[in-house]
């Protein structure tokens, strides 16, 4: 969210298509570290379903996203 926050802020489309980059990258990063907590036990599988699940939903939305942004640049 402060990834996306940011890139709005610095006001051009750009920057805000570089930093939803970043968001998605960090989405990459929370699935590592779920997978972890599955892993050492930290979590259950319903409890990683749910939230896997849920990252991905967030996931398709930047993308989504992105690509609007994008075609708002280009056109």
């Amino acid at each position: 969210m402060s990834n996306i926050a940011e890139g709005f802020e610095r006001g051009t489309p750009k920057e805000y298509l570089s930093f939803l980059s970043v968001a998605k990258a960090s989405y990459a990063e929370v699935c590592s570290h779920l997978y972890v907590a599955l892993d050492i036990g930290y979590i259950d599988q319903p409890t990683f379903a749910v939230l896997i699940e849920r990252s991905d939903e967030i996931a398709r939305m930047l993308s989504g996203l992105r690509t609007a942004i994008g075609r708002a640049q280009s056109g």
